[in-house]
């Protein structure tokens, strides 16, 4: 079979903690990722040419070389310069629904989305490992995405730890479709004001495995829904919000309306909470647009997944 469709599913962090600055100048990371319904499709397939060409059905997405998805083929055809002569190159189709520049690792899951049907289509035979590695490569979260699921992520998030699949728990997902946030101002605002917060390189390590006993991997680990809520954590809030009022406004009246919790995810702007039901997140989500009537506020109601990119049925 020449052509594949691939189910590329959004990410949220349940926590994001910043440890310290990491010699290769990232940040040192310790977060709880969670892979979640609202995916992107991608298509691929072979082109008999030497020539990746890539298209997207959302206006705001590149559809050019600076794609992460477009990077991820060009990666894979110097790593497998034979299987790339043999087979060609193919044509990638980003069918897109999860938001863009929000925090939600759409680009990252779409380059993910693009390893795993290259190595299908070219029959390389990779394992999730090898994937996971030359996903490293692109990004930090595609290595997350490729396998998906509940994990701990340390080093700059593409270290990975699985945990063990959750009980589905619903989600509800607003992002303001105008609003973005660069992941790399971000971090480097944070670095900025509260850099002198930061553990020294010799100590990394030991943070790094006191967040294997902290309070959200417990609770992770007990499937307890209330507790992962009490114990939501993003770091990165302390330099999104008070930067753009109106994710502040959104955070707070989706804290309101849920009865678990809510939070940032990511570097933003999207916001999450978490339900009890669908019911409830149907609920949520009626409520938060009659609070909050916008039409540039888009939400979804998704649910927690144990799995990341996949083969369309």
């Amino acid at each position: 079979m020449r052509a594949y469709s691939l189910i590329a599913p959004a990410k949220i962090n349940f926590y994001l903690e910043i440890i310290g600055d990491r010699p290769d100048g990232y940040h040192e990371l310790a977060m709880v990722m969670q892979s979640v319904s609202l995916a992107d499709q991608i298509d691929l397939r072979a082109n008999g040419i030497e020539q990746f060409r890539l298209t997207c059905d959302h206006p705001e997405v590149p559809a050019d070389q600076t794609n992460l998805a477009y990077k991820a083929a060009t990666l894979m055809a110097q790593q497998f310069p034979q299987a790339f002569q043999t087979y060609g190159a193919v044509d990638i189709a980003i069918h897109k629904r999860i938001p863009v520049g929000a925090g939600l690792a759409g680009g990252s899951t779409d380059a993910a989305a693009v390893l795993v049907g290259l190595d299908l289509i070219w029959k390389l035979g990779l394992t999730q490992p090898e994937i996971q590695q030359l996903g490293a490569r692109l990004g930090s979260d595609v290595p997350f995405c490729v396998t998906g699921g509940t994990a701990i992520a340390t080093g700059r998030g593409e270290r990975l730890a699985p945990l063990a699949a959750l009980d589905p728990l619903y989600v509800v997902l607003a992002k303001y479709r105008s609003l973005s946030v660069s992941t790399a101002w971000a971090y480097t605002t944070y670095r900025q004001q509260f850099g002198h917060t930061y553990t020294q390189t010799d100590g990394l390590e030991g943070r790094r495995q006191r967040v294997h006993s902290g309070a959200m991997v417990l609770a992770v680990s007990h499937n307890d829904g209330k507790a992962i809520a009490q114990h939501l954590h993003n770091d990165l809030e302390k330099i999104v919000l008070p930067a753009l009022p109106q994710v502040q406004q959104l955070r707070a009246e989706l804290a309101h309306l849920s009865s678990l919790g809510a939070m940032m995810s990511g570097s933003g702007p999207s916001v999450f909470a978490l339900a009890t039901s669908r019911a409830n997140a149907e609920t949520i989500q009626a409520e938060l647009k009659a609070a909050l009537p916008d039409p540039d506020l888009e939400v979804w109601v998704a649910q927690t997944i144990a799995s990341g990119i996949q083969l369309k049925q």
